[in-house]
């Protein structure tokens, strides 16, 4: 019967929900959103040097909170909506959805050195993930046309044409962006390697929490109140002498 008919399918769905990313997609997952994958995600430190120059940051648990407070209603929360809304852009077709979106999280840089970060590594890893992607034929095309292209548009892109699930790549797409400001942290507080184990531990509740809510974000869920690392970003160009980028 119908309704018997839909049960099935909702359990069917259900259960590969539970089940997560098949093991091809995980490895797809592991590849693309690594901190080694090659776009150059180590030049940049999204204004903590700057934090760290300025004595704001000075040990492992200021990382913590540094990084926490950016996911959950700064700049990296921003991100994860855009990865969430470029991600169904692309699963429904939407290409000047897609435009509108990389316009927008251009736009909402803070500062030059924040938009030459979003559209350097989005236009890296555009670039570098071509081999999964390079079948996708007219909807490469529309990406490839989009002149700047933030980094957080073209990971949602890119995860929905390679048919990576979104949740799954919004818990990617943030695990990623924490190992990466941890990592420049390593370099600048310094952290030892322990604290550095410690704090990527700590952070893993705010990396899967905001990740799960950006699922069902929308443009009205955009917004930050990380004042303070918006500011550091703008100094961070006149610093007498940089190791980042920004």
């Amino acid at each position: 019967m119908p309704g018997e008919i839909c049960k099935a399918e909702d359990g069917a769905h259900r259960s590969r929900a539970a089940a997560g990313a098949s093991p091809g997609d995980l490895a797809t997952l592991l590849t693309l959103f690594s901190p080694a994958f090659p776009i150059g995600g180590f030049a940049y430190s999204h204004g903590l040097e700057t934090a760290v120059r300025e004595c704001r940051v000075k040990r492992a648990r200021d990382v913590e909170r540094w990084v926490e407070v950016l996911m959950s209603r700064g700049s990296g929360w921003n991100d994860l909506v855009f990865v969430a809304l470029a991600h169904g852009a692309v699963t429904t077709g939407d290409d000047a959805a897609l435009a509108d979106l990389a316009e927008l999280a251009s736009a909402l840089s803070g500062s030059a050195e924040r938009r030459a970060e979003t559209v350097g590594l989005g236009s890296a890893f555009l670039t570098a993930a071509r081999p999964w992607i390079a079948a996708a034929g007219h909807r490469l095309a529309v990406l490839e046309e989009i002149d700047a292209m933030p980094m957080p548009v073209a990971a949602g892109a890119v995860a929905a044409l390679a048919g990576l699930g979104k949740g799954d790549t919004l818990t990617a797409h943030a695990q990623n962006f924490a190992h990466s400001l941890v990592s420049a942290a390593v370099r600048l507080v310094p952290l030892g390697q322990g604290e550095w184990v410690g704090v990527i531990h700590a952070l893993a509740p705010a990396i899967v929490g905001n990740a799960g809510r950006a699922r069902t974000a929308t443009l009205d869920d955009l917004g930050s109140s990380a004042l303070v690392s918006e500011i550091a970003a703008m100094r961070h160009e006149t610093l007498p002498t940089r190791l980042f980028r920004s």
